[in-house]
């Protein structure tokens, strides 16, 4: 890679990123603008990927609201994703947890770690 672009992405890279894997159920803080306004708004859910390196990382979230499923993509140093925080920790054998998207009340949970 381009020395040039490599130090542009490592001066964007945080110096605090929470450690959570796929499986942990987390509350994103996120950055929302809203004209000349800007408030956090707390986004939870079990985060069902996580991939890419660097300033590319990102991880995706999944929650369901209202019988919706929704799920957002954050990336991982971006400035808008204040913080992450784990609520707890999922007990998964699986890298990427799509089978998820299919299945609905308490079989789409995931178990939870116990330590």
């Amino acid at each position: 890679m381009n020395t040039i672009i490599k130090n542009i992405e490592d001066a964007q890279l945080k110096a605090n990123v929470p450690e959570f894997s796929v499986g942990d159920t987390v509350k994103v803080s996120a950055k929302i603008k809203e004209g000349n306004r800007e408030r956090t708004q707390i986004f939870e859910g079990t985060v069902l990927k996580k991939q890419g390196t660097g300033v590319r990382a990102t991880f995706t979230v999944r929650k369901i609201s209202n019988g919706v499923g929704v799920e957002k993509t954050w990336p991982l140093h971006s400035p808008i994703v204040e913080k992450v925080e784990v609520v707890r920790h999922g007990k998964v054998r699986r890298a990427k947890l799509f089978y998820l998207r299919e299945r609905t009340g308490k079989s789409a949970k995931v178990k939870e770690l116990v330590k």
